[in-house]
């Protein structure tokens, strides 16, 4: 039985996190240039800033991907998360956060943040599922973020 296997970053599958965010942004969105900038050079812009990517691949395909993205020592801001629509129904949103929570915790990081848009319903029912709650939004720095969440990691 086929089953999703979450895989860390390697520079050989770094292109997956473009994308996958591109597909998603133009369906939704736009590609803003902070968006082109992370996704274009995930080494440098998440990897060696401390933070972490992360795969789910399906049938030895890479059809989705999260980062942790390094705010200070203990807050981490979840984010990049994108799922290729033909994936969709495999639970594989459901199997990166669980991944991203565990890290987390092995990690010694006690909160998770994450910035989204109250248009990706099924996004942030996934968020409030694994116990993120809405916190006031604050500075922002992507134009579609309308909302803030944040979980803390005991």
């Amino acid at each position: 039985m086929n089953t999703v296997e979450i895989i860390p970053y390697s520079p050989d599958i770094k292109d997956y996190i473009k994308i996958l965010n591109i597909e998603w942004l133009q369906k939704y969105f736009r590609v803003e240039e902070k968006d082109e900038l992370v996704l274009s050079n995930p080494q440098e812009e998440i990897i060696n800033k401390g933070g972490m990517i992360f795969y789910a691949k399906y049938n030895d395909e890479i059809l989705g991907t999260v980062s942790l993205m390094k705010i200070d020592n203990t807050t981490f801001e979840l984010s990049k998360m994108a799922v290729s629509d033909k994936a969709q129904g495999l639970g594989m949103g459901n199997k990166l956060l669980v991944h991203c929570i565990a890290v987390a915790e092995e990690n010694n990081i006690k909160k998770l943040l994450l910035y989204s848009n109250r248009i990706l319903l099924p996004a942030l029912h996934l968020y409030e599922k694994f116990g993120f709650v809405e916190v006031p939004l604050g500075d922002v720095s992507y134009e579609r973020a309308d909302i803030k969440m944040e979980k803390t990691i005991s």
